[in-house]
């Protein structure tokens, strides 16, 4: 059963839940402007606080963790909300998918489950496998009254047939193609490379799934199974949360903002904001970007999480084309004498990003980071744990078209038992994978180098 986690309350947050307004009236756009309005002047009145009165937050009522982990957790909460310029939401449950299989079968229950409405946002939406099987649920959820919008990328989803896509649109499905690819207008502009890389859920406005996991044939079988034998494709190694608690209302609000921005017709009319219920202790953050926006609250906040690193850094991406501050936060940790180790694809469905990351290798190893690549499965999971608390899980890469180029979403909780569990999973994909040393990098041939340096001229737009 995979693992789920109800921590202890966390100090250093605010005891609130600051999201979707609860309101028994269908969801309309002036509600979505006031919510913001008053994200946006909580937001700013937390960023002009001194950072001595950011160390004074703590949520009403909870207790004060003792210890190792009590004073970690505290430094990390202090540092993430400057970096992110809001508060931790408290009093949500957390579950860890690990693959394709685990991932559609507890979204597909969910949608099973759908009374009022389904919000949908893939990447990459295939008619094939896990596609027909998503069809097949919305359009009998459609049936049933229930209002379904489904948004994805144009370029993502650019060999998924019209057919399927005109099929759910008949049965009622409410459909949004972020920056289409049909007009050759849209085709020469300058934004055609911006894209909407998240992949999120949510259900009723009371679960929410989010992670790197696509609607794709490509995760029909698990990472552990082995190679497909028809296809002798590599299985593909993903991550993904199930979400429950008052979270779901800020990816609720993520998704409705973004097809307010990018839709040709509004969303169905519903009960997205529903009043959020406590559903466990986990305490945590929403971390968003938009597309072709240089802020990136993500990379800020893990940026500044690894610079206060004690201990260790265990991170898995599947794209590494790191910007120079990264590589320099990542040396200098390992310099410091933390354990930073990075899980890095061995395979990859792109050559250019893969070796691009590739070139960054020597200066890491020479600080002492150590690096693996993963055997056996195209690894593609997004997730980081810092000092066994800070944890994220989500669709950022770690390359430039994650922290500029593209709409990205990740998840960020800071909880010691749910950071155990992800740091679990992290040597049980070590166990998997090829330990690259300094000496062996110094030893490669003239073509690896040749590729690196090439691809290394391209890394902004990789």
């Amino acid at each position: 059963m995979p693992p789920t986690t109800e921590a202890d309350p966390l100090p250093g947050g605010l005891d609130t839940a600051a999201g979707v307004a609860s309101t028994e009236r269908p969801f309309n756009d002036n509600l979505l402007m006031r919510g913001a309005a008053g994200a946006l002047h909580g937001a700013r009145r937390l960023a002009a606080l001194p950072a001595v009165a950011w160390s004074k937050l703590r949520p009403h009522g909870a207790g004060e963790p003792t210890g190792t982990h009590g004073l970690t957790l505290r430094r990390h909460a202090g540092v993430l909300m400057r970096a992110l310029r809001q508060p931790l939401v408290g009093g949500n449950r957390v579950e860890l998918l690990i693959d394709g299989p685990a991932t559609y079968a507890a979204m597909f229950a969910a949608i099973d489950g759908a009374r009022d409405h389904i919000n949908l946002e893939s990447y990459i939406v295939e008619a094939d496998g896990p596609g027909a099987e998503l069809a097949r649920r919305l359009i009998a959820k459609c049936r049933e009254g229930v209002k379904v919008n489904l948004l994805f990328d144009s370029f993502g989803s650019l060999t998924t047939a019209t057919a399927y896509f005109d099929a759910l649109r008949a049965a009622g499905v409410r459909l949004c193609e972020y920056n289409p690819l049909r007009s050759w207008r849209r085709l020469f502009s300058r934004a055609v490379h911006l894209r909407d890389h998240r992949k999120l859920l949510v259900v009723d406005g009371e679960v929410a799934f989010v992670g790197g996991v696509n609607i794709s044939g490509v995760y029909a079988a698990g990472s552990s199974l082995g190679k497909d034998r028809r296809t002798a494709a590599p299985p593909w190694r993903d991550t993904h949360l199930r979400i429950a608690g008052p979270l779901v209302s800020h990816l609720q609000q993520l998704f409705v903002a973004h097809w307010n921005q990018h839709a040709c017709e509004t969303i169905q009319p519903a009960h997205y904001a529903p009043r959020p219920q406590p559903a466990g202790k986990l305490r945590g953050a929403i971390a968003s970007c938009e597309a072709g926006r240089r802020r990136n609250p993500f990379y800020r906040a893990l940026v500044k999480a690894i610079d206060h690193a004690h201990e260790r850094v265990l991170l898995t991406t599947a794209y590494f084309v790191p910007t120079r501050r990264l590589v320099r936060a990542l040396s200098a940790a390992a310099r410091r004498g933390v354990d930073v180790r990075l899980l890095l694809p061995g395979q990859s469905d792109a050559w250019a990003p893969l070796q691009a990351g590739r070139s960054h290798y020597g200066r890491l190893l020479q600080a002492g980071v150590r690096i693996y690549e993963r055997q056996g499965a195209l690894l593609h999971a997004k997730t980081t744990v810092i000092d066994g608390v800070w944890v994220t899980v989500g669709s950022a890469n770690l390359d430039w078209r994650s922290f500029v180029h593209n709409a990205e979403a990740n998840a960020i909780v800071l909880d010691a038992p749910f950071g155990a569990a992800l740091e679990a999973v992290f040597r049980s994909d070590l166990q998997c994978s090829r330990e690259v040393t300094l000496a062996e990098w110094h030893r490669r041939g003239w073509l690896p180098r040749l590729f690196e340096r090439l691809a290394r001229r391209f890394e902004f737009l990789l």
